[in-house]
């Protein structure tokens, strides 16, 4: 039976790394918001709580080391290689595909992806420029400027014509530009803040008003650390906070605001929670947000180009993003470039919870980096292991599809593309940043665009990102026990896709077909189908076990389908045919649907065989049986 090798089986067991070999979601939102395309739409409960129950009453006890024990399978577990070489002070290198354990193929497919979005995409081009960094391990292989930094002079919204700087004027991107990274500042919050629960100054599980006294009202005084955390609060998605002219004025707003649900018993993304989650933790550090970040973040891991409210000198590094008017933004502040684009996080100078850092590609990739590796890069700390899966652990299973750790959306096809997995981490932002990491792979994605340059209106949805991520995820390849190629279904979406065995002729009940299968494919939208048929033109599913190659128990396929994620490793299928078939001839084919709108990393097939004692009915490695299989939609490959 087949089983991965070489890179894929390195990243599989997470004992070592591979350098040491060599549903769209309607995030977007109108003036005043920025968001970072977290949703306004609204989730209602759905399944019980797993782990997240378990991890809020050990930090109630008293924190994230008796957390560390309790949950196995921590990123960067402490004592484990990667905390090791990351401690001993090695850093992010440029490397070559084969170094990183990429298929330079489909490596070099990813720059070719986000490069298309510079033309029309459908009508107007998705962003002016984009910066696409990809690596994994220590390695980074990819890192590609494309398009203009700035382009954009003005903006006429009543005729949707633009004004472009002169070719002489314009700023070409570079791999070093300055992004506003809007909503992936919630990251950066997010990780401040566990930083304060491993100190004991901060309770996941405790009401916000024990550190905000003036977060009360209308039932905000029952909202937690973790509810703001997860956006679950129960708060609306934003408050103008850019028309009070005054701070005190924007922070009676806030107080006054009222959950429009019962804290907890639904999902909404927020900017609100994380603006909260600012004031609280200024208030217990004595701190303000900016000096938190270059003391506890910046700093330590060497992001010398991340920082709020950078300073004009930096202006000519930076992309730029929207010219902002009225109707379409809250202000009327001409071409924003150089400062926060998002309102809200202008009127409160620049320094905001859910939006205001800006930041490069290469340092994006530190804080990557240091989170794969348990929360330490180059030697230097910021979290420890068990903190960082509180980041990177589900607290929403009672949400389906809105999966979130502590600032970190989880699983999601909608941005991510075929990297989500249910280990996959990221997030957005609303001026067309993203970073996706993926501990299954030891792998991270960051697109970087100015995709509201110059407006927000010219572009809709995550199509660059969900491109770039299934590019990528294809890059990352799987490999079989004997190296060679397998049957593969491919990764298109809205595809399908026929793999079937000629006729076959079993004598007995105890014909059996045996195979390795690898699936990872989007639950409820794309599946793998095992089908009998007798004529050729009536298939009905044939039931199927499956073992996985690193051990455990059969588990039963009766509908003969499969569907979701299945661990980054080969299974070993076998299908009995059963007396119905005995004595008739029967057909056997493999089907691969996708019907929605994502995709996994596909389905693969290898070593197909079908027996009965005493006598071997087909076999793959055979050539003449090979020759007959009929492939539609389905290709050899290595990879």
């Amino acid at each position: 039976m087949a089983a991965d090798t070489g890179a894929e089986a390195v990243a599989e067991v997470g004992t070592e790394r591979p350098d040491d070999i060599g549903r769209e979601r309607p995030h977007d939102r109108g003036a005043g918001s920025e968001g970072g395309e977290g949703g306004d739409g609204v989730a209602a409960p759905g399944r019980g709580p797993n782990r997240r129950r378990l991890g809020a009453r050990l930090l109630a006890l008293g924190g994230v080391l008796v957390l560390h024990a309790a949950l196995p399978g921590s990123a960067g577990a402490a004592g484990g290689p990667a905390e090791r070489r990351a401690l001993q002070g090695l850093r992010l290198r440029y490397g070559s595909a084969r170094q990183a354990g990429l298929s330079e193929q489909h490596l070099e497919g990813v720059a070719d992806e986000a490069r298309r979005f510079l033309g029309p995409s459908p009508e107007h081009p998705y962003y002016a420029g984009a910066v696409v960094l990809a690596g994994r391990g220590r390695t980074i292989a990819l890192h590609r400027a494309m398009g203009y930094a700035v382009r954009y002079a003005d903006y006429d919204g009543r005729a949707d014509r633009v004004r472009e700087f002169p070719a002489a004027e314009r700023i070409a991107m570079s791999e070093d530009t300055v992004f506003d990274l809007a909503s992936l500042t919630k990251l950066f919050t997010s990780v401040l803040a566990v930083q304060q629960m491993e100190r004991g100054r901060l309770e996941l599980e405790a009401p916000v008003r024990r550190y905000l006294p003036e977060f009360v009202g209308g039932g905000k005084e029952i909202i937690t650390v973790r509810q703001l955390l997860t956006h679950t609060s129960g708060l609306r998605s934003w408050a103008p906070f850019y028309q009070e002219s005054t701070r005190e004025g924007r922070l009676r707003l806030l107080w006054s605001v009222r959950p429009q649900e019962t804290p907890g018993t639904v999902y909404r993304y927020s900017d609100l929670n994380l603006i909260a989650l600012q004031l609280l933790l200024e208030r217990i550090t004595g701190r303000t947000l900016d000096t938190l970040l270059r003391d506890e973040i910046t700093a330590p891991l060497g992001l010398h180009r991340t920082r709020y409210n950078p300073p004009l000198s930096w202006r000519r590094v930076i992309a730029a993003t929207e010219v902002q008017r009225s109707p379409w933004s809250g202000l009327d502040r001409g071409l924003v470039w150089g400062e926060v684009h998002d309102e809200n996080a202008y009127a409160l100078g620049g320094v905001a919870g859910h939006a205001g850092v800006f930041g490069t590609a290469w340092d994006l990739a530190v804080l990557a980096r240091a989170l794969l590796d348990g929360g330490v890069y180059a030697g230097k700390r910021i979290l420890r292991p068990a903190s960082v899966e509180l980041l990177f652990t589900d607290y929403n299973t009672a949400f389906p599809g809105d999966d979130h750790g502590l600032g970190f959306e989880l699983y999601q096809h909608w941005y991510m593309g075929a990297m989500a997995t249910p280990h996959s981490a990221g997030h957005t932002g609303f001026t067309g940043t993203s970073l996706v990491l993926d501990p299954s792979t030891d792998s991270f994605l960051i697109l970087l665009g100015n995709s509201v340059h110059p407006v927000r209106t010219w572009r809709a949805g995550s199509a660059p990102r969900v491109a770039v991520g299934n590019r990528f995820a294809r890059a990352v390849p799987v490999r079989t026990r004997h190296g060679g190629a397998a049957w593969f279904s491919g990764i298109q979406p809205g595809a399908s896709g026929t793999l079937t065995l000629p006729p076959l002729g079993p004598a007995t009940a105890a014909a059996r077909l045996r195979c390795a299968v690898w699936w990872d494919t989007v639950p409820g939208e794309s599946a793998l189908h095992l089908e009998a048929s007798a004529d050729g033109e009536h298939w009905e599913p044939l039931p199927f076990s499956t073992l996985r190659s690193t051990g455990g128990a059969p588990e039963q396929w009766p509908r003969g389908s499969v569907s979701g994620w299945s661990g980054r490793v080969w299974h070993r299928l076998e299908a009995p045919l059963t007396a119905a078939w005995a004595g008739r001839e029967v057909r056997l084919r493999f089907r691969h649907t996708a019907t929605g709108r994502y995709v996994g990393r596909g389905a693969y097939v290898d070593v197909v065989r079908v027996a009965e004692p005493g006598r071997l009915l087909f076999a793959e490695d055979r050539p003449a049986d090979a020759d007959r299989i009929e492939a539609i939609g389905w290709t050899r490959s290595t990879d």
